[in-house]
């Protein structure tokens, strides 16, 4: 790739990209049906003390990390792609500059959203069944439900499917979309096990984390009109706030305005006016009666106030001369 052509890509684009949103079809729907019955199944078979928690005690007795100490430093590490707070900060770097870029507040408020939804399904399941974990289990063969827990569904698992796989939901070609579903899967799947390889969680917590991730990236297409009106008023007020800031006009609330504009009329100068800036004569002599030169113009200035009707002047009349009764 040329140096130009990838400098162009990092300059920011002239208008946002025309690429439509998500939207609920029919093969989402079926698939959000599907995910939320394997879902209640996993959650109906824990309870019950099925063949599931059965499988959850056999694979936490083996004690992977035991059987393969060599992976553990290297796991204690890769399981960090599913801590929530770093993989947010990361995510959403990255987000951002695609915002910037493509003129959009979309990602960043998609992100937003499935981050809510994943902490609100997820934290209410966690604080509602209160599963033990595998280091503090007490009772052999039990599910553990309903004590002091709180790992199931798995939020690794969870959150490691929702983060990785808001990249290929916001992905504007199809080629990019694949390979960012394939990615996202891997990272999913990797942290998962990496969980049930460090005992930390059992195998039906992360199965149920899987779903509750999918869960929430199926069900983000109905969201998208909310993200969509917040989008737009949030532009408002950009848009708003910039207009006040270049304009440097008064505060509002200030009840100051700006100063009527100037309006210069020019009047004729009359004789009486002439008169009364001349000296009166003396006593017992006639007044002179000079000829009429050019009258000249005189510029006066008056304030034009809005709204307010032009007044007539009123004429003025020349003063008696004096002597006369």
């Amino acid at each position: 790739m040329r140096t130009d052509r990838l400098l162009a890509r990092l300059e920011q684009e002239p208008r946002p990209p025309a690429v439509p949103a998500p939207v609920m079809s029919r093969t989402r729907v079926v698939l959000l049906w599907v995910t939320l019955g394997f879902y209640a199944a996993v959650v109906v078979a824990v309870l019950s003390t099925s063949w599931l928690v059965r499988l959850d005690w056999q694979v936490m007795l083996f004690r992977p990390y035991k059987q393969w100490p060599a992976m553990h430093a290297f796991l204690d590490y890769f399981v960090v792609l599913g801590q929530r707070g770093p993989t947010a900060v990361l995510v959403a770097a990255w987000l951002g500059w695609r915002s910037w870029r493509q003129r959009t507040l979309r990602p960043l408020l998609v992100m937003s959203a499935a981050l809510l939804l994943l902490n609100v399904t997820v934290g209410a399941a966690k604080l509602g069944m209160g599963r033990e974990g595998p280091h503090y289990a007490t009772v052999m063969g039990s599910n553990e439900m309903f004590l002091n827990g709180d790992i199931f569904p798995s939020g690794h698992t969870a959150n490691a499917v929702v983060t990785w796989g808001i990249l290929a939901y916001l992905a504007t070609t199809e080629r990019a979309r694949r390979s960012l579903s394939v990615i996202a899967a891997l990272c999913a799947l990797g942290v998962g096990a990496t969980t049930v390889y460090l005992g930390t969680h059992w195998v039906s917590d992360v199965l149920l984390g899987w779903t509750a991730g999918l869960l929430v990236l199926l069900a983000l297409p109905w969201c998208e009109p909310a993200i969509d009106r917040v989008e737009r008023m949030l532009l408002r007020w950009r848009d708003r706030l910039r207009t006040g800031l270049r304009g440097g006009g008064p505060r509002p609330g200030s009840g100051l305005g700006p100063l009527p504009p100037l309006e210069v009329t020019p009047q004729p100068v009359t004789a009486a006016a002439r008169q009364e800036e001349e000296p009166p004569a003396p006593l017992g002599e006639p007044p002179l009666s000079p000829a009429r030169p050019t009258e000249p113009v005189q510029a006066r200035v008056r304030l034009r106030t809005p709204g307010r009707a032009h007044q007539p002047s009123r004429p003025e009349h020349p003063p008696r001369p004096v002597g006369s009764h």
